[in-house]
C-alpha cells in the first residue's frame, strides 16, 4: 500500500471511532462455540435473524457434544430461516464432531485449525477469534468490503487481499474494533444501495463521497 494510503485508512479509522466508540459483536453468544455457530449461520444471513434463531437454538443445544450429536433433519428445521439451511446443519455438525474429538470439545484458538475446520472461512475464523479468545483478527464481510474500496484505501474484491493488506499496516490491537466499526458504518451510513454521503464524517476524503463536497 502506499504511504497515502496507509495515511488514509488510519485517518479513517479515527473517524469512525470518535463516531461509533468500541463495539461488541453484533452476534449474540455466551461462550465460544455459541459464537461459532453464530458466525456460520450469518453467512448470507442478517445478524438481526441468526439472534433470533440463536436465542432457542442454544437453549436445545447447550454444548459443542450437542450440536456434534444433533440430527441432522432436526438441525435444519431449527435453523430454516437463515438460508442455506441444510450447508449449515451439515458444517455445524461435522465442526463440532472435529472439535469434541480432536480438541476435548474446545473451540480451537488459532486460525489454521479454525479454518480447517469444515464451514469456516476466514471470516468466521477471524470473527470467533477476535471476539470470542481476544486474539487480533480482521473479519472481511461484504461491508468491509464495500465499504473500504469506497473510501479509497483498497481496490480488491477479494476479502483475503483486503485482509491482508489492512493487518499489514493497522496495528494489531484496532483490527477486531475497526473491523466491527466498517461493518456498523456500512449499515448505517455507508449502505449499498444509497449511501448518505451527506451525513458521512468521512465524506470530504472519501474517493466515493468527494461528488459531496
Amino acid at each position: 500500500m502506499k504511504p497515502v494510503t496507509i495515511k488514509k485508512l488510519l485517518q479513517f479509522h479515527d473517524l469512525l471511532f470518535e463516531l461509533y466508540g468500541e463495539l461488541e459483536c453484533a452476534l449474540y453468544y455466551n461462550e465460544p462455540h455459541e459464537l461459532m455457530v453464530a458466525a456460520m449461520l450469518s453467512a448470507q444471513c442478517t445478524d438481526k435473524r441468526v439472534n433470533i434463531i440463536t436465542v432457542t437454538l442454544f437453549k436445545k443445544y447447550r454444548s459443542v457434544e450437542a450440536f456434534a450429536n444433533a440430527e441432522l433433519s432436526e438441525l435444519e428445521a431449527d435453523i430454516r430461516t437463515a438460508g442455506l439451511f441444510r450447508s449449515k446443519a451439515k458444517n455445524i455438525i461435522a465442526a463440532c464432531k472435529i472439535i469434541t474429538q480432536q480438541f476435548e470439545g474446545q473451540v480451537p484458538k488459532t486460525m489454521a485449525e479454525l479454518n480447517a475446520l469444515p464451514g469456516l472461512g476466514r471470516k468466521t475464523a477471524n470473527v470467533v477469534l477476535g471476539n470470542a479468545f481476544g486474539i487480533p483478527g480482521f473479519p472481511v464481510d461484504t461491508h468491509v468490503q464495500r465499504v473500504l474500496n469506497r473510501f479509497g484505501t483498497v481496490d480488491s474484491k477479494y476479502p483475503e487481499k483486503i485482509e491482508k493488506a489492512v493487518t499489514a499496516v493497522v496495528p494489531a490491537n484496532l483490527w477486531t474494533n475497526f473491523s466491527h466499526l466498517i461493518i456498523t458504518h456500512g449499515r448505517q451510513v455507508c449502505q449499498a444501495r444509497k449511501p448518505a454521503c451527506g451525513s458521512c464524517p468521512a465524506v470530504t476524503v472519501c474517493n466515493y463521497g468527494k461528488q459531496y463536497k
